[in-house]
């Protein structure tokens, strides 16, 4: 395997499904491959596993049956959206099962129907968002901004997700806070950090830096910055001087 790597050949494509740790099955969707524990590309990799090689997967579609009451939710909410005269299709752009968990992917321009339509369908009641977080994947072309919506329903005691991408271009979805005022401070925080702007927010700023702070910490692509520091006579650089994460 180790000579495999030498050669740039990543070991995961001659392994089995059942082989891989954390394995998304055939449906998954590899974006990237990682090399190094941080994919340092200038020899300041020092974790010790410089010769890393796997893969960055995302999961794919679900079929149904999705398993217990997976479906019941998802017919619930396909119906609710044709008695609305919106095709479920062209909301929800795909439906994920992975590690027992529900996400809904949800085209942007509607996801604040099937917000609503998840809040107050009595077959659904999912009443408390408990906040949005932002991912970046900035190999995930065309999609690199993903919000990730977590939705309790305390009448029928159940967790889904909504997720939502957006392109680095262009990095708009709607708000829901109108729907879920709570996520007030969540999308304030998420735009601090991930640059996702949130239309129809009543006062998008920044919560946790400066409000003149330049750029978006938690991307991927955010520099590490820091300042050179004296250790026992010896210079040791700032971070991004010494190892890169790109």
């Amino acid at each position: 395997m180790s000579e495999a790597n030498g050669n740039g050949v990543n070991p995961e494509k001659d392994l089995s499904a059942g082989n891989l740790p954390g394995r998304r099955g055939e449906g998954g969707e590899e974006i990237r491959v990682q090399r190094g524990m941080f994919g340092a590309n200038n020899g300041g990799d020092t974790s010790g596993y410089g010769g890393l090689v796997r893969s960055v997967r995302l999961p794919g579609p679900a079929s149904r049956p999705y398993g217990g009451w997976f479906d019941e939710v998802a017919d619930e909410l396909e119906g609710a959206l044709e008695e609305q005269g919106l095709l479920p299709e062209n909301a929800i752009e795909k439906t994920v099962v992975d590690r027992d968990e529900l996400t809904f992917h949800i085209e942007r321009e509607h996801l604040v129907r099937v917000a609503r339509t998840l809040r107050d369908d009595p077959a659904l009641r999912f009443e408390l968002c408990t906040g949005v977080s932002g991912v970046h994947y900035p190999n995930d072309t065309g999609r690199e901004l993903h919000a990730v919506y977590h939705l309790r329903s305390i009448t029928h005691n159940r967790v889904i997700r909504l997720e939502v991408s957006a392109p680095d271009a262009d990095p708009r979805i709607p708000s829901l806070f109108e729907v879920y005022p709570t996520n007030d401070w969540h999308e304030r925080e998420t735009y601090d950090f991930f640059g996702i702007v949130f239309d129809g927010h009543p006062a998008l700023t920044r919560i946790m830096m400066p409000d003149d702070w330049q750029g978006h910490p938690q991307r991927k692509d955010y520099p590490l910055g820091g300042i050179p520091v004296e250790y026992k006579g010896a210079q040791i650089p700032a971070p991004d001087q010494r190892r890169s994460y790109s």
